[in-house]
């Protein structure tokens, strides 16, 4: 399934192992990739592809994700911290950087906490909430997010796979071979650390100081970006532009692929000049 052509490798981050896929040598514009809650790198898999030509495309997997290192009890973890060092080790310079969902956001921090590092940021459907809007978790068993990991737990990866087919059946085959691996890799203690408030959004929106493209679905298919957060961000920050996808959800490149990778082209072609 992944092109024996890429590689993959695992990092030493301040004793933490971290574990990334490439498609390129360095020789090409760096373009870094982050997944979303719950996936791992491969799920990437389609758009590196489509990308590779132009680009060497990272996809790292995130703590608790994949193949990187597991949550260990009390642990204090910085997910954008974590991406821009694999980034400093890997000595890109000036990457793009996308995500989707949970990646987004972890783009995003970076964004704004490390404005030097991104060229630019890619941002599909981060989960941006109405002001005030929070999910107060004292424990992982309260988490909104605890009955879908303990399903991923429970379940074989045959039946997740014929499950996801039922509940989405114009998802790719390409999808399904990446997304549901990820989930029998997810480490359950990743609710641990995995707080769902994302109405800081106001406050950090104006700190970007590059090209940022958001792209959002629609909210009633599951999309997490309302029309009214999207015109205010753009009000915000003239860097950024948000781009709708219609008939999509919160997986918009799985439910429309040809556009957002259309979205997504027009872009990059902007960044390049």
């Amino acid at each position: 399934m992944i092109p024996t052509r890429w590689t993959q490798e695992d990092l030493d981050i301040n004793g933490v192992s971290l574990h990334f896929l490439r498609t390129g040598d360095g020789s090409k514009p760096p373009l870094v990739l982050q997944h979303g809650f719950s996936d791992n790198g491969t799920c990437w898999l389609q758009t590196a592809l489509d990308l590779e030509a132009s680009y060497d495309v990272i996809m790292p997997d995130a703590r608790g994700h994949g193949l990187s290192a597991r949550v260990q009890p009390g642990q204090t973890v910085d997910m954008a911290a974590d991406l821009v060092a694999i980034i400093q080790a890997l000595g890109l310079d000036r990457p793009i950087i996308g995500g989707h969902s949970m990646g987004a956001m972890i783009a995003f921090q970076v964004g704004v906490q490390y404005p030097e590092i991104p060229r630019a940021l890619l941002l599909e459907d981060p989960p941006w909430f109405p002001i005030g809007q929070r999910m107060p978790v004292s424990t992982p068993e309260e988490h909104p997010m605890a009955p879908m990991v303990d399903q991923f737990t429970r379940l074989t990866l045959d039946a997740l796979i014929t499950q996801t087919r039922d509940q989405h059946p114009t998802w790719p085959e390409w999808v399904i071979n990446t997304w549901t691996p990820a989930k029998k890799q997810l480490d359950p203690n990743i609710l641990t650390i995995l707080r769902v408030s994302g109405s800081d959004w106001a406050e950090n929106a104006p700190k970007l100081a590059c090209p940022t493209l958001v792209v959002t679905a629609d909210p009633q298919l599951g999309g997490l970006v309302t029309p009214e957060i999207a015109a205010r961000v753009q009000q915000l920050n003239p860097f950024i532009t948000v781009t709708h996808i219609s008939g999509t959800g919160h997986h918009v490149r799985f439910e429309d692929y040809q556009t957002y990778m259309q979205t997504v082209r027009s872009f990059l072609a902007e960044i390049e000049g």
